[in-house]
């Protein structure tokens, strides 16, 4: 099982995610040229992935989904609403329907697409299943339910949102409006309900856990990675390898 964060941020998502025999990204809200130019620093084959799965229609997570799949003959994977929304980035594109909450089979793994709150069409997040065990990722969440602590639970390698310090929104340079919409049940969650999820998660076989969508004027990587590591030092479950979703470089290819 391998997973990388490619992009992770406001201004362009890309999970990769390799399970079972499948490779998948999770988003592509780069540009095309970037996205392989950052899969090709890590050492990924981009003529190697099988599908572009899309957790909702906004540009960040969107951009170059269509244009990904056409270069390389491999499918999008979009809900039907998030698909009929977003049809002139898809044309001339294969598309793989599913509907939120119902699982499905994709080459050995199963897909469950869970819905989750976010000021979009169809939002969902993604558990794959494989051989090899669980891997999961919830980013754009407004807030945390009981459905996505469930879907999540028993994952090897998890890819959760931590979106903002919620002094650092309040007391910092966005409108008002912003700032609303941010703590809205249909914006992102801080780095305190991300890591009251992960208490939910972390498990003595969690090995790999990616901090994602991290706001650049709302957060600080540091204090993400002290704030977790000290909660799971003091939880003394599970001590996976993090890292930090950044939206100017790809991060490291972790392999379990």
């Amino acid at each position: 099982m391998k997973i990388c964060s490619l992009a992770s941020g406001s201004k362009g998502n890309c999970l990769y995610l390799e399970t079972g025999d499948a490779r998948v990204l999770i988003d592509a809200g780069l540009s095309l040229r970037e996205t392989l130019l950052r899969m090709e620093t890590v050492g990924i084959d981009a003529g190697g992935v099988d599908a572009v799965l899309v957790t909702h229609e906004h540009i960040d997570h969107i951009r170059s989904a269509g244009s990904f799949a056409r270069k390389f003959k491999v499918p999008v994977v979009a809900s039907h609403l998030v698909h009929r929304k977003s049809e002139k980035y898809f044309k001339k594109t294969q598309v793989i329907e599913f509907e939120s909450g119902c699982s499905f089979d994709f080459r050995s793994i199963s897909i469950d697409p869970f819905p989750i709150t976010h000021d979009s069409c169809d939002p969902v997040g993604f558990l794959l299943e494989s051989r090899e065990g669980r891997c999961g990722s919830a980013t754009d969440l407004g807030i945390v339910t009981r459905l996505v602590a469930d879907k999540l639970r028993g994952c090897r390698a998890l890819n959760l949102e931590s979106n903002h310090d919620v002094d650092m929104l309040m007391n910092g340079p966005y409108p008002w409006e912003l700032k609303q919409r941010i703590r809205s049940r249909h914006g992102h969650i801080s780095n305190e309900e991300s890591l009251a999820l992960l208490h939910d998660l972390a498990h003595a076989g969690l090995e790999a856990l990616v901090m994602a969508h991290l706001s650049e004027v709302n957060n600080h990587p540091d204090h993400v990675v002290r704030s977790t590591e000290s909660f799971l030092r003091n939880q003394n479950v599970c001590s996976p390898q993090i890292v930090i979703g950044d939206q100017c470089h790809a991060g490291a290819l972790i392999e379990i």
